[in-house]
């Protein structure tokens, strides 16, 4: 976006956006949760619609002059309930954590029992994590992987909750590379009269796309960022069973929010909208080609990667049989400009600080066009910095090449051809 007025009134504020652009023009991001959005998506966050106050629903808000914002929210909430084939959607959270938030509370009270995946395996610090609210608000139990697989074993998660018999079993996951049974779970879900409750932030895009199985019709309620592979806005929602939609909507607002963010909503209702679309299945089922091609061949370059590959769009690297440390490994992935993140791998003898290992994805690598070829040249820089770690001069040279190559696939909304 030009910005043009921007770059009159402040341009201290001007100049950081625009090393911002540069940085993530000339880089490769890997981190699996992030994506770039469209230009009709930006363009929908910079609208006035920012200026209105409307809390409540359509038709039901507290302050006048919503009538155009009742049609624009009830446009997206129909493009999700569409979308996911959801009974109701509720498109106002803000982000993922508050959504899982009032998805708990819509179904439970303070301290019941929550049977969701260890921290360490791949869950999300609103699975139940000690330092987050869903830790302290309520009493959680844990299942992993298996030891031998790396992936869910559901007998042993059928075993672990007839033994807890928790109020509600949450499924999805942040850094679990593999597909999720969610037809599975609802069994195991009914033989404890447990509630269902799925957390698909990282999958929800390739849920839309076609190329993961859908958690409806047997999940009892969703959450979902919007930011991830879906593409769209910095935002979550929620999307349940009608029969949940009053204790649900009541639980985002007056509960746990207020006054929405309208403009966010609008760019949420471009984001469903494209998503819609066919080209989005080819985008979703790219994700998958690239995910694999590039798991594969870090698997040539002696990579031991957890679950031995991956289903989805990321990949969950254990760096312990190549005595790399992972801190270290990003940072010099980071000066040749390549971005990933630090992150625990099942049955880490690391800690949150200073895990043995690397989450890498491909949503915005896909996003700007890149295919096969270049996930095996990601794949190929990756194992060159493995094998230079703090040495400036090789970091600096991959640098340059990823620059040329990141030229040739511009990144949406910056301009640069």
């Amino acid at each position: 976006m030009k910005l043009t007025s921007l770059k009159k009134l402040d341009t201290k504020l001007y100049k950081f956006i625009k090393e911002e652009e540069i940085r993530q023009s000339d880089g490769i991001e890997l981190i699996a949760s992030e994506n770039y959005v469209s230009e009709p998506i930006l363009e929908a966050m910079g609208t006035i619609l920012t200026n209105k106050y409307s809390e409540g629903y359509p038709g039901k808000r507290y302050y006048a002059g919503n009538e155009i914002v009742d049609k624009i929210e009830n446009l997206a909430i129909d493009r999700a309930k569409k979308l996911f084939k959801a009974e109701h959607a509720n498109v106002q959270l803000f982000s993922g954590a508050p959504a899982n938030m009032c998805a708990y509370f819509s179904l439970l009270k303070t301290g019941d029992k929550i049977l969701g995946m260890d921290l360490a395996h791949g869950g999300h610090l609103s699975h139940g994590a000690e330092v987050n609210f869903s830790g302290k608000w309520f009493k959680f139990s844990f299942y992993g992987v298996d030891k031998k697989t790396q992936m869910l074993n559901y007998e042993e998660i059928e075993k672990l909750a007839k033994k807890i018999k928790p109020k509600l079993i949450l499924a999805g996951y942040t850094a679990y590379p593999r597909t999720i049974n969610f037809k599975r779970f609802r069994k195991i879900a009914d033989s404890v009269g447990a509630y269902l409750m799925v957390d698909m932030a990282h999958i929800a895009g390739l849920i839309a796309g076609g190329v993961h199985p859908s958690p409806f019709p047997y999940a009892d309620i969703v959450t979902t960022t919007t930011h991830k592979t879906l593409r769209g806005p910095r935002g979550a929602m929620i999307l349940c069973k009608a029969k949940y939609a009053k204790q649900v909507d009541k639980t985002v607002f007056p509960m746990i929010q207020a006054g929405p963010h309208e403009h966010i909503i609008a760019a949420k209702a471009v984001c469903y909208g494209e998503a819609l679309k066919p080209s989005f299945k080819k985008y979703a089922k790219q994700i998958i080609k690239n995910a694999q091609t590039l798991a594969n061949e870090l698997l040539k370059y002696g990579f031991d990667l957890v679950s031995g590959g991956t289903d989805n769009h990321l990949i969950l690297i254990d760096l312990r049989n190549k005595k790399l440390n992972a801190k270290k490994f990003v940072e010099s992935l980071d000066m040749a400009g390549i971005s990933t993140n630090k992150n625990m791998v099942p049955f880490d003898t690391g800690t949150p600080f200073d895990p043995s290992g690397l989450r890498i994805g491909v949503p915005a690598a896909t996003t700007r066009g890149m295919k096969e070829p270049q996930m095996r040249k990601i794949a190929y820089w990756i194992n060159e910095v493995a094998e230079n770690i703090g040495n400036k001069k090789k970091l600096e040279k991959i640098k340059k090449e990823v620059k040329t190559l990141c030229k040739k696939f511009p990144v949406p909304g910056t301009g640069n051809k």
